[in-house]
């Protein structure tokens, strides 16, 4: 099978303000050493090398895109939003909504992440690749239409979504959010349509603090077309895959969708800086194994992975090659160095058995109506 993976260098160019993590440096905030927002190119450019240095990055199907256009943009976004993005983003960057600072050319470099996206959603749904991953940055996954946050400036999947069925080849569509944080950009978006089924899993009260309520269902057409999974912080490794089998696999066997597609961020691994999730390496490589299943099953094997976030310049490299080399199908591995740790770093049985009831309780909460 051929997995095409969508990148380019130029993403790795954007910037940030003067932040210290999440908060703007000043007043008693000190500027951090190494400077700046956790969404940083580091974790995507080493989960890059790491792949060419195993030769991973060899068996793929490499590409660049260009950049999504205007047309592609206002799918999704208004001509006045778009208008001062690009007019801040020339005259020196700026931010134009919470933890989303960006320099000069951020413009440019976020119609590139969205068109490396729109590029893979493209390739796959023409069957010149079997599957994608798309390794968009800056990330997209909380932007909504006229309001940036959570680093996201444009809504990258939404924009390939559209484009692609602009071109007549996607009707019902799937999107699973494992991102640590709420996808409540897509929820927006399609928060009153059916023929787009949104699945976010994500730790409770995280980001943002006041979205992605187990009731938050969607309206009109489209209720029971949006699903959050809000999890208390600590669920693990098995927690996460119960959730996958017991709700996201049902869920998406009662749609039947087109094609799948996975924000994927790495934010719910151990020690990310942004998330108490407890998830390893392995997690994702697993979660990844089931979702392609459920895709060559549903879809005819038309899945999209999308990068988005995870902030351990150390760990997310790991994560991210052990999902690609399962979305490959690929022998070739990178050994998790916290592998040793995660066994006792796991819940105990009885907290773990508190965690299944918990979610077999939101199982019935959203796939008994809707």
């Amino acid at each position: 099978m051929t997995t095409g993976f969508f990148h380019d260098e130029r993403c790795f160019w954007h910037s940030g303000g003067n932040y210290a993590l999440t908060l703007p440096v000043g007043d008693l905030v000190q500027p951090l050493a190494a400077g700046g927002l956790p969404e940083s190119p580091e974790t995507k450019r080493r989960l890059k090398n790491l792949m060419e240095v195993t030769g991973l990055l060899s068996e793929l199907a490499v590409h660049s895109a260009p950049e999504a256009t205007r047309e592609d943009l206002e799918r999704i976004h208004p001509a006045s939003y778009l208008d001062e993005f690009k007019t801040k983003s020339d005259a020196g960057g700026g931010e134009m909504g919470p933890r989303t600072p960006f320099g000069k050319g951020a413009y440019e470099i976020a119609a590139l992440s969205a068109g490396l996206s729109k590029a893979a959603l493209l390739a796959v749904l023409r069957g010149e690749v079997d599957n994608a991953y798309a390794l968009s940055r800056p990330p997209g996954h909380h932007c909504l239409p006229d309001w940036p946050n959570g680093f996201c400036l444009l809504a990258n999947i939404p924009i390939a979504i559209e484009a692609a069925r602009a071109h007549g080849l996607l009707g019902r569509v799937a999107i699973v959010d494992w991102d640590v944080h709420h996808g409540n950009g897509a929820e927006a978006i399609y928060y009153d349509r059916d023929d787009t089924l949104t699945i976010s899993v994500h730790q409770e009260y995280n980001y943002p603090i006041d979205k992605g309520d187990l009731a938050d269902r969607g309206a009109g057409a489209g209720l029971g077309f949006n699903m959050n999974i809000p999890l208390p912080p600590g669920v693990g490794h098995a927690g996460y895959l119960h959730v996958m089998d017991q709700i996201i696999a049902p869920a998406l066997e009662r749609f039947q969708p087109d094609a799948i597609i996975v924000a994927c961020g790495f934010d719910a691994a151990i020690f990310d800086p942004l998330g108490r999730m407890c998830c390893s390496a392995d997690t994702f490589r697993q979660m990844t194994a089931r979702i392609k299943t459920l895709a060559d099953r549903l879809c005819a094997g038309k899945l999209l992975l999308v990068h988005e976030g995870g902030y351990s310049e150390a760990y997310v490299p790991f994560c991210g090659h052990a999902t690609i080399s399962e979305l490959a199908g690929s022998a070739t591995d990178a050994p998790d160095p916290l592998a040793h740790t995660m066994e006792r770093r796991q819940p105990n049985a009885r907290t773990a058995q508190f965690f299944n009831d918990l979610i077999a309780d939101m199982a019935q909460e959203l796939l008994g109506r809707g």
